[in-house]
């Protein structure tokens, strides 16, 4: 492990201080663990493929519409 210094707002001291009492942890491994959580927001190639895997899966409604018609309406309001 590496140590580092990380400046915080008085507020954000104060949370983390009592977020390690109510806890049990150290306020590094409070840190270390939120900076985990952040880091697993999913990477752009992850919500490339939910996307794909999307793609179509309103082929079949009856409901909605024309998407085409729609966009083609849209388009033309713009131009405008």
């Amino acid at each position: 492990m590496f140590r580092t210094q990380v400046y915080l707002t008085s507020a954000n001291r104060k949370r983390l201080r009592s977020l390690s009492a109510r806890t049990g942890l150290s306020q590094s491994r409070l840190i270390r663990s939120a900076i985990e959580k952040l880091s697993d927001v999913p990477e752009a190639t992850d919500r490339l493929a939910g996307l794909r895997a999307a793609r179509g899966m309103w082929k079949d409604r009856t409901d909605i519409g024309d998407a085409i018609a729609l966009r083609g309406e849209l388009d033309r309001r713009i131009r405008t």
